[in-house]
């Protein structure tokens, strides 16, 4: 069954998955059992769709009917692969412009980050498959139509992406505190992708210790950081006056 942005039940599911329909994510309830859960598991985990265990109160406050201890959360956008990118935009002979999101959490900060790369003239948008915000429809609302035009992908593994960018010649930079360079001493005329962290933890060890360089917005007030979705578009707009500059 079809309920806004949500299908439930084993049946309606395994047809989103067969007829390769995006799905964000999937709830499961504790204990679930039998061959149609056993069948069904196999294909979420084949197609590398996120799931949750989750008490079948929670599955009961998204739907009346009978979910039958399953509902699928639809996306709002459809993904795309970046190995697919990459080609295409040295092949047109144009010089990559990147933004990978550490597992940002807020919708709306999504929305408004897509909102100001578009404008920018980011070539993609790179999510990890779990722990960033759900692109519903809030977050295409909040990016004012932009998650539609620029292109998002979605990886499970964003340590082997920034191998893959680094070895296509993209040199992967970080905006983060932790950084000695402010980010208007950094040449983001060549290939390059920044990275931007989460709201609360910033971006990854494992990120940081992988990417090429590290960049910081130098701070005068009291306050000692800005919000991600201002910080983003500050960085990415000094990379837009350096790429006009050199036009």
């Amino acid at each position: 069954m079809i309920q806004d942005n949500i299908i439930y039940g084993f049946r309606p599911i395994t047809e989103a998955i067969h007829n390769d329909k995006t799905i964000d994510k999937v709830l499961i309830q504790k204990g679930l059992k039998g061959n149609q859960f056993r069948d069904i598991f196999i294909l979420i985990r084949e197609n590398k769709i996120p799931f949750q265990y989750v008490p079948v109160e929670k599955l009961n406050k998204f739907t009346r009917g009978n979910h039958q201890g399953i509902i699928a959360f639809m996306s709002a956008i459809e993904y795309q692969d970046i190995h697919d990118i990459i080609p295409t935009i040295y092949d047109e002979g144009r010089v990559p412009f990147l933004l990978i999101l550490d597992k940002i959490t807020d919708v709306r900060n999504v929305g408004a980050i897509a909102r100001s790369a578009e404008c920018a003239g980011v070539d993609a948008i790179i999510l990890p498959l779990k722990g960033g915000a759900q692109l519903n429809e809030d977050a295409v609302k909040s990016s004012a139509g932009a998650l539609h035009k620029i292109p998002i992908c979605r990886h499970s593994n964003i340590i082997e992406i920034i191998e893959y960018l680094q070895n296509s010649g993209i040199e992967v930079v970080a905006v983060t505190e932790k950084a000695d360079w402010d980010y208007f001493k950094k040449d983001m005329t060549q290939p390059i992708c920044l990275v931007m962290g989460n709201e609360y933890e910033g971006i990854a060890y494992d990120y940081l210790r992988k990417c090429n360089d590290r960049i910081k917005i130098p701070m005068v007030g009291t306050i000692a950081s800005l919000n991600v979705s201002v910080a983003t578009g500050i960085v990415l707009f000094e990379a837009v006056k350096q790429r006009m500059r050199v036009l």
